[in-house]
């Protein structure tokens, strides 16, 4: 599909795509950028890509698409960086988890000869780096991608055609209805668990080391997810900061009412609201989210 193609950051997303890319045979070659140069020598070591270098504005020379996989964050320093540098034509995506801020600033610093397409691939693991990523990451998970007017239209046919070929199921949607949904199924879903592990961590601090000893599976499952990459997540609420504090608000309405249904021993109550959010369940496996298995299909 293209002749060269550069990631820059190669973690868990930006390898699982070099690898992805390298078993599909999607590129010519593949060449990466990261800050570590103790990164960039364990991805050649790892034959994740062809070429690395901590030189961006360098590497990314002659790319016919250019994917930004680094911390939110890093976004507008590695545009200052490349803006000079992009060939004419080329397409340059990034896979963040937030739209709406990141586009304005990437589409006010980049040539009118280089098509700018926002990619959200919703996939993931808790684990970070380079040596955690594999091919199949994005298999059957959706891909969204945030084109702007700017963006056209052959461009945005072959980035979802890139992404299908990655085993991704590719949607379309504006940057605001992006944030505003993906604040709820999976800002909110880290930001609880932060929470709970952090509740947990400071009583087993103060006053019951058995609390990590006898965890249930319900904690063991809000330890996977906030186990996730703390830079990523940090950016991701500062960039979404609107959306999920209007989640927040939300969630502490319902929790007060849930409160006040335990502590008058409201049976009736309970079990609507647990009835109700049983059927979410279902809905979420029908839709080919998740399976269903017992202890959601772990050996």
């Amino acid at each position: 599909m293209f002749k060269k193609v550069c990631i820059i950051g190669c973690g868990l997303i930006g390898s699982s795509i070099a690898r992805a890319i390298k078993k599909n045979k999607l590129a010519g070659k593949i060449v990466s950028s990261n800050r570590s140069k103790v990164t960039n020598k364990k991805i050649i070591k790892l034959n994740i890509v062809d070429e690395a270098s901590s030189d961006t504005k360098k590497i990314v020379k002659g790319s016919d698409l250019i994917i930004i996989a680094s911390p939110l964050s890093s976004y507008k320093n590695v545009i200052l960086k490349i803006k000079n540098s992009l060939k004419s034509g080329a397409i340059l995506t990034d896979v963040g988890s937030v739209k709406k801020n990141i586009i304005s600033l990437i589409e006010k610093n980049i040539p009118n000869n280089v098509s700018w397409i926002s990619s959200h691939p919703i996939a993931g693991t808790e684990e970070s780096g380079p040596e955690s990523g594999f091919s199949e990451l994005f298999k059957n998970r959706w891909c969204i991608l945030t084109p702007t007017k700017r963006s056209k239209a052959k461009d945005i046919k072959s980035l979802k055609k890139f992404w299908k070929k990655l085993g991704s199921v590719v949607d379309v949607m504006d940057a605001k209805k992006h944030d505003y949904i993906l604040s709820i199924t999976s800002h909110m879903p880290h930001l609880i668990a932060y929470n709970i592990v952090n509740t947990a961590l400071k009583i087993k601090k103060k006053k019951d080391r058995n609390i990590i000893k006898y965890s249930a599976g319900g904690l063991r499952d809000f330890t996977r997810i906030a186990a996730s990459n703390p830079i990523m997540w940090r950016d991701v609420f500062i960039q979404n900061s609107d959306n999920t504090s209007k989640m927040i608000d939300k969630f502490i309405e319902n929790l007060k009412d849930l409160k006040k249904a335990i502590k008058n021993k409201n049976q009736k109550k309970l079990e609507k609201i647990f009835t109700k959010t049983k059927k979410i369940r279902k809905e979420i496996i029908e839709a080919g989210q998740d399976i269903n298995k017992p202890d959601f299909g772990r050996k």
